[in-house]
């Protein structure tokens, strides 16, 4: 992992302390600039897809184009290299999402015992659909690393329990879509 000094080396300069309009210093954003890319396309394309859950649609136009604007003037991404290839692996995972919506929630609501798929927390929900989506349409990711960036994303944006719903859901899933896999192969 890199720690403060890694990147100061490698960036060859240390970002500048930032303050607030009261003079004490402010934190830093959350996306730091050695974050994988893919990490914060996971976590764009979940929080996109939150968004248009509390919408109730994903059919307003530019609805995606002010997602995007929002982003990139949050402040919050300090790479702008970083933040272009997280955006476009997030837009694959939520056209992955939208393009198979039925199946994945059908997946969902299969592998999530006395849960109603939209009684889930939308946060949830929309973690495990870009889980989901990676697991069937992203082969070149290993199952186990969605899920484990399904788990980890859940700690930085649901509650302390999520995870362990997550992974049991998530498994699952993964099981049944190895299963499939598996079986449509010949020998």
């Amino acid at each position: 992992m890199n720690t403060e000094s890694d990147f100061e080396h490698e960036a060859g300069e240390k970002a500048p302390e930032k303050h607030t309009s009261n003079g004490k210093k402010a934190h830093p954003p959350r996306f730091q600039p050695h974050q994988h890319f893919k990490r914060l396309g996971r976590e764009l394309a979940m929080q996109y897809l939150f968004e248009c859950d509390l919408r109730a649609s994903v059919t307003e136009p530019n609805t995606m184009e002010d997602f995007w604007t929002q982003a990139e003037e949050s402040g919050e991404f300090t790479d702008a290299r970083v933040f272009r290839r997280a955006k476009a692996y997030a837009e694959t995972l939520i056209g992955h999402v939208q393009a198979n919506d039925d199946e994945i929630t059908e997946y969902l609501g299969s592998f999530s015992e006395k849960w109603d798929v939209e009684r889930m927390s939308a946060v949830d929900r929309n973690i495990m659909k870009v889980a989901v989506a990676e697991m069937m349409y992203c082969p070149e990711i290993p199952h186990l690393v969605s899920i484990d960036e399904a788990i980890e994303i859940s700690k930085d944006f649901s509650d302390e329990k999520s995870g362990i719903f997550i992974n049991g859901i998530l498994n699952g899933i993964k099981n049944e879509i190895e299963k499939k896999t598996a079986g449509g192969k010949t020998e």
